[in-house]
């Protein structure tokens, strides 16, 4: 086949890949019980079926040796043997196997993003990998059932969409049927016997049909090619069963493909069809004019035989029939690796947008919703004020229409238009609309809400961009506060020395140093920390198994000071049992500061947790008989009399009531930066008789430097009542 075809192939290049990947796959057999070279072989002839290089057949013949023969060969010995384009397609179609991740999914998209990232190097890639995967749907009969459902499954969600983001029309349809027929066998079959029902009871139209067209053509001298087909089983399954249709209802049942040879002649042969048959309104479609994302480009109309059955006829040029047929690949024309499209970069951008889109988010759900919405979705074509045509997934907002635009455009945008009237900004605009957005130089950047408003995985990955670069202060308090909202849900009687021990083996596990950036990271929409809640369900069991030990208290204590750093001061300034250099933390339920009267408590992990005498959750403790013995003398350590000696700074909490008017917050706050008073968190709640409760988190030294702090406060006029409060 090869040798007949006119493009001119490297016939010994191509048999000698043959014979190395026949040598290398010697005595691997499918599970079919054929030779595996039968595999690739089957490859390489869809390959060149596509009309694709001599260098996509080599690849196509070789895809599998690295992966399948790694004791034998490697991709340097295929760089010595075939050359370094040879190679870098065969890594791009070689899985990620050598990466251990957390499960099968992160894995799969793994290998997807590999895919993808590949396919920016060489486009070639995709076209072996989807001619891959047609040989292996059409043997998949030899595999299990239920391994059959998931890579049927995987190509109906995956190859199938990419195929036909790609225009390969011929692919598309048959990896489609096939995925079908192992996932709905009995709507397969039901669809089936009805075409052949359908087609069986009115043959005779459609040939009448064809007839009439031919005439009319020929008489007016168009030189053209005349096909007749029936819809495929999956196109109408899908309009059947997720649309609701009744199989009478569907109008494009039959079709006709009438291919011309000029642009001209496409209109000039409408205009005949319409004077012929009576055409349905509203279905009527110009994919000339306006070409789909995946370079398609016909005329369909649907009109009414003169037996009163409806059909819909195609019209296109013989470059478009090609395109429509073999999509990209018809333009991928390589003459020494050289694509002979210089637009064809253009058609591929939206490879290029969700790599860049992946980048600001770690979260591969995330990234699986992008890739599906970019591959997957119907378009709406809409229109700039300058006439300019852009394609928006079916859904999409007007804020997605700025992103595509540019980031500047919606980073800056503060309304748009639709056909001159404004309108939200959530507003989904309709095919044919023209959209004007509203920018103000003043406007202070995107809203957090739009994350959840936007439809393209584009317009997401600029906002979080946007967050990531402007506001990594404010990304981590709403991170820490999305974190600790989520984690006290689960358990609400974890400190924040657990929380923060959590979230830093979380983050560790994913890549991240420290909190602050995990906690960057979920404020500006780069992770989703609902993924994170089985493992921080994990690691609490872990924690209360730790805590359900039967180990003496005297060994816990030895088991804490074993672990101290240094025993000339204690951690945090606190003698145990009369013991120095214990490990400690302060309790969060009642904030002890040096002054107040103080009790340790032995955990298990963390150390021994401080709370004041007074405490709520002491004296609740201690009704258990189980906790006593965990319970444990503890007093401050005397400061050392060193001149210039920093004091260390507690956490302390203030609950304050004051009249709900303007200006009372900065009040409290200049108070508080006059006496150099740091507030790490302040939160606000309305009552009922109209005044405001306000918990503030502050930084502090002592208890009497809290009395003075409390004094300055309560000298605020609008002030009522300041007390010290406690977390509940």
């Amino acid at each position: 086949m090869i040798e007949k075809n006119e493009k001119n192939y490297d016939i010994e290049k191509i048999k000698s890949a043959f014979l190395y990947a026949a040598e290398l796959h010697e005595g691997q057999f499918r599970l079919s019980g054929e030779p595996y070279i039968c595999h690739p072989v089957a490859v390489a002839v869809i390959v060149a079926e596509l009309g694709l290089d001599t260098d996509s057949i080599c690849a196509a013949l070789l895809h599998d040796t690295v992966e399948d023969c790694s004791d034998k060969t490697n991709l340097e010995i295929l760089v010595k043997k075939f050359g370094p384009d040879i190679a870098m397609l065969v890594d791009g179609l070689t899985k990620i196997i050598q990466v251990q991740l957390a499960d099968k999914e992160e894995a799969h998209i793994e290998n997807i993003r590999k895919m993808l990232l590949a396919m920016t190097k060489d486009i070639r890639v995709i076209f072996i990998k989807l001619c891959d995967r047609l040989h292996n749907m059409r043997t998949l009969s030899a595999k299990r059932e239920q391994r059959q459902r998931e890579i049927a499954l995987e190509t109906m969600y995956i190859y199938a969409p990419l195929a036909h983001r790609l225009g390969i029309q011929k692919i598309k349809q048959e990896l489609e049927n096939l995925s079908l027929y192992y996932l709905d066998r009995v709507g397969y079959d039901e669809v089936q016997e009805a075409i052949s029902k359908k087609y069986g009871q009115s043959r005779d139209f459609l040939h009448e049909a064809k007839q009439i067209v031919h005439d009319k053509l020929k008489e007016n001298n168009i030189n053209f090619t005349l096909e007749g087909r029936v819809k495929s089983v999956y196109s109408l399954y899908r309009k059947m069963y997720m649309y609701d249709r009744q199989f009478d209802e569907i109008y494009d049942f039959y079709a006709l493909r009438v291919i011309v040879e000029t642009e001209l002649e496409c209109y000039t042969a409408l205009g005949f069809v319409h004077e012929l048959f009576k055409s349905v309104p509203g279905r009527f479609k110009d994919y000339i004019s306006t070409p789909k994302p995946n370079l398609y480009r016909s005329l369909h109309t649907t009109v009414i035989g003169r037996s009163g059955i409806p059909f819909e006829i195609q019209i296109r040029t013989r470059r478009m029939h090609e395109e429509a047929e073999y999509g990209i690949a018809a333009h991928w024309k390589y003459k020494s690796g050289e694509n002979s499209d210089s637009n064809i970069d253009e058609k591929l951008r939206w490879i290029s947008k969700l790599l860049e889109s992946d980048e600001n988010t770690r979260d591969p759900d995330e990234f699986m919703r992008s890739f599906k919405t970019d591959i997957f979705h119907d378009e709406t074509f809409v229109f700039t004020p300058k006439g300019d045509v852009i394609s928006l997934p079916l859904g999409a907002t007007v804020i997605d229409f700025a992103y595509a635009i540019h980031s500047a455009v919606g980073n800056k945008m503060v309304g748009a238009k639709i056909n001159g009237v404004i309108v939200p900004i959530d507003k989904t605009p309709q095919n044919g609309d023209i959209i004007e957005i509203i920018t103000s130089q003043s406007s202070k950047g995107p809203s957090r809400d739009w994350l959840k408003i936007v439809k393209t995985g584009e317009a997401r990955s600029k906002i979080r961009q946007w967050f990531k670069k402007e506001k990594r202060a404010e990304n981590i308090v709403v991170g820490k506060a999305e974190v600790e909202k989520e984690i006290r849900k689960i358990n609400r009687n974890l400190t924040d020395a657990q929380i923060t021990e959590i979230v830093t083996i979380i983050a560790k596990r994913i890549g991240i140093n420290n909190c602050d950036d995990f906690y960057n990271t979920i404020g500006f929409g780069g992770l989703s920390f609902q993924r994170f809640i089985p493992r921080v369900k994990e690691e609490i069991d872990k924690m209360t198994a730790d805590e359900s030990k039967p180990t003496t208290t005297e060994e816990e204590i030895s088991k804490i000071k074993t672990t101290s750093v240094d025993k000339k001061r204690s951690n945090g300034g606190i003698i145990i049992d009369g013991e120095a250099g214990c490990q400690v933390k302060f309790a969060r339920c009642c904030n002890p500061l040096p002054g107040d009267k103080i009790v340790g408590f032995i955990t298990r992990g963390f150390g021994v947790s401080i709370h004041k005498s007074d405490c709520p959750n002491v004296s609740s403790s201690r009704k258990n008989e189980e906790n006593l013995a965990r319970w444990v003398r503890a007093e401050w350590e005397k400061p050392d009399p060193q001149p210039g000696q920093n004091t260390g700074i507690y956490e302390a909490l203030i609950q304050i009531i004051a009249e709900d008017s303007i200006g009372v917050l900065a009040a409290i706050s200049m108070a508080l930066a006059d006496m150099k008073v740091s507030i790490s968190q302040i939160n606000t709640q309305p009552q009922k008789n109209g005044d405001m409760m306000i918990n503030l988190h502050i930084g502090c030294k002592s208890t009497s430097h809290y009395d003075s702090i409390v004094s300055r406060l309560r000298s605020i006029p609008t002030v009522i009542s300041v007390t010290r409060g406690f977390s509940h």
